[in-house]
């Protein structure tokens, strides 16, 4: 279960649990998490549920949305992140990771360097608007970005089931260490540098970009902000980390 702790100068006044699809926060009274403080606007900010994650969305407040003394529009909430509100402040708590705080040295490491968490996501009915990465060896590469959907398909659709992705890291302290992809959404990535998701789909695997300056990078190019198919051994950048995708029967 997941929890935001308000407090004002290191003094407790609520706590609330993360129990919606959509929480919003505001100076208004309508709003789930109510700051009653003119450094916040009528609807500030927003806690959006996707999947087991949550991330927070400045709604174009005045005077912006701070996670960890940084200015955020869309951020994918850690565990001990403390978002700002003027002189108030939300601490988000995930009991999850509390409870598996007790995991070996090695898994500890891997999730510092990928943060990877797979999560089921409750709606998998958006089409192309998440955006996601394709990857095409340069030989073969024909496959054009349209604004709105992917054009280039996976190598093989995944109805049957035979097929699954999986990702395995190829640089770094973790390298060899490798990733199942059986959930509906994957996320990947450094939270406050560099974020995206990669999607399970009935025609295959999409990745997509959710938080950071800089797109994914799929064998060699950029992702883009839309939706793109992975391809058997694409290789995929992400926050400094290099990982091969591919489909196996197992």
């Amino acid at each position: 279960m997941a929890k935001l702790i308000l407090s004002l100068e290191n003094t407790l006044l609520s706590e609330y649990t993360l129990d919606k699809d959509r929480m919003t926060i505001g100076r208004r009274p309508t709003n789930d998490i109510h700051i009653d403080n003119l450094a916040v606007s009528g609807e500030h900010a927003a806690i959006v549920q996707m999947g087991k994650d949550f991330f927070i969305e400045d709604l174009e407040s005045t005077n912006g949305t701070l996670v960890n003394n940084r200015a955020v529009k869309k951020h994918l909430l850690q565990h001990g992140d403390i978002v700002e509100f003027g002189k108030y402040q939300l601490k988000y708590i995930n009991e999850v990771v509390l409870n598996n705080l007790g995991m070996g040295s090695g898994e500890a490491d891997f999730e510092k360097t990928m943060i990877i968490r797979p999560s089921v996501m409750k709606n998998m009915t958006a089409p192309a608007t998440i955006p996601a990465v394709v990857k095409v060896p340069a030989s073969q590469a024909t496959g054009v970005v349209n604004s709105t959907e992917v054009v280039k398909p996976a190598l093989a659709p995944l109805a049957s089931g035979e097929l699954v992705g999986k990702v395995q890291v190829l640089n770094g302290s973790s390298s060899g260490r490798e990733l199942t992809l059986n959930k509906a959404l994957t996320t990947l990535g450094k939270p406050g540098v560099q974020v995206a998701v990669i999607t399970k789909r009935p025609n295959g695997y999409f990745i997509t970009h959710v938080e950071g300056k800089v797109h994914p990078i799929v064998n060699g190019n950029s992702t883009g902000s839309q939706a793109f198919a992975l391809n058997d051994h694409d290789v995929i950048e992400l926050a400094g980390v290099k990982m091969e995708f591919y489909l196996s029967k197992t």
